[in-house]
């Protein structure tokens, strides 16, 4: 495998993993990058740009992350309420009036970026055009009862997180949760990552594609729980609902959905720019930039959800908006934050060590939070940094 990039002294644990990626565990396009200090340690790449074609990946390939999306949508409300323009304590009905039906009056902001606020998924799934319309969405978690009293329980919003986000964003500032992130994260960190991909991006934007692993990635193949297996074969289930709150799932190499804001799933980057993105929640990068306040890093990183998740049917925990360390979602300590995208990706921050890590791949398993490709790599990492 040639393997691009460049890999700081003592960081090599990470290229090898990298590299293992691809040989044993089922790998064909992706990249890996971390920041330490705010300096940059690691940037690699390798394979192809399509899951299913022969374009070598290179230094400016991009990919969609699916929900590693939602880490960096976080940063928009938690820049909003640092700057004082959002109260994470407010009713969303004070910002949203139409939302204030069904018993949903008293969820908060705070509730609905650590997944409390019952909403998870919808009588009725919509179309992927109407996912994207920018309308659709908003009404109909405006319209939804909740499926357990608010703020009492937990429960991953895989899809709804999108419209509750965006409408919160849209009436609390008067633009889109993806124009924010672009014009006061994205552009001033120099980060290539979009919520709504432009078109003149577009040509860097690989496809992906399921992929089966090989025989010799056991790891892989590894049996989930029984109760969690049965969850997501039931079409009944609030599992599946939830997942199938756009019905059929979108095809994610579509310009239309790549073009559409969708904060918990279609966000498209680089390995670079989540780890870059990462690095600047806990301190400053490089040129000086950074994102979040102490007080704010704390605050992402600060437990609001923890045990049994009502979608996920195992155990999960929540900072506000960011999935925190445990073993549904290993990081690389329990004072990293982050988020994984099902299939593999997956971006996060660790204030203790410095570390901020992004992983992104078009080859998409099966894996919903603790893909063992990223797995590996968040394991070479600790051992560099353990030997430093």
């Amino acid at each position: 495998m040639d393997i691009q990039g460049v890999v700081a002294e003592g960081f090599e644990p990470v290229r090898d993993a990298f590299v293992r990626n691809f040989e044993v565990l089922g790998d064909r396009g992706a990249a890996v990058a971390v920041y330490r200090d705010g300096r940059k340690v690691v940037d690699l790449w390798g394979g192809t740009k399509d899951a299913d074609g022969t374009e070598p990946w290179t230094v400016d390939t991009a990919q969609i992350v699916r929900s590693a999306t939602k880490g960096v949508a976080a940063a928009v409300p938690l820049l909003l309420h640092q700057r004082g323009l959002m109260d994470l304590d407010a009713p969303v009905g004070s910002y949203w009036p139409e939302f204030k039906t069904g018993g949903k009056e008293r969820i908060l902001v705070r509730d609905v970026l650590a997944h409390r606020a019952g909403i998870p998924a919808l009588d009725r799934g919509l179309t992927a055009a109407e996912a994207a319309d920018g309308v659709s969405g908003a009404r109909a978690v405006a319209a939804q009862q909740p499926y357990w009293e608010p703020g009492t329980e937990h429960g991953y919003h895989a899809q709804t997180y999108s419209w509750l986000l965006s409408e919160l964003v849209l009436r609390a500032t008067g633009r889109t949760l993806g124009c924010v992130l672009a014009e006061e994260i994205a552009e001033p960190l120099g980060l290539e990552f979009w919520i709504g991909l432009p078109e003149a991006e577009a040509h860097r934007v690989g496809r992906v594609a399921p992929v089966e692993p090989p025989e010799s990635a056991g790891m892989l193949r590894t049996r989930p729980r029984r109760n969690v297996s049965e969850a997501y074969a039931d079409p009944d289930s609030l599992t599946r609902r939830a997942f199938a709150a756009i019905d059929p799932l979108p095809d994610e190499n579509d310009p239309a959905y790549r073009a559409a804001e969708l904060p918990a799933s279609n966000g498209i980057g680089t390995a670079r720019a989540l780890a870059r993105f990462y690095g600047a929640t806990i301190g400053v990068v490089e040129d000086g930039a950074r994102i979040f306040t102490t007080a704010t890093t704390a605050l992402a990183a600060r437990e609001h959800s923890a045990g049994p998740d009502r979608v996920l049917v195992v155990n999960t925990r929540f900072g506000a908006g960011y999935m925190l360390h445990g073993p549904a979602s290993p990081l690389l300590s329990p004072a990293s934050f982050g988020h994984p995208g099902r299939g593999g990706s997956l971006g996060f921050a660790d204030p203790e060590a410095g570390i901020g890590f992004g992983y992104v791949t078009n080859a998409l398993a099966k894996s919903v939070t603790a893909d063992p490709r990223a797995q590996a790599l968040v394991r070479a990492l600790k051992s560099a940094l353990s030997a430093l």
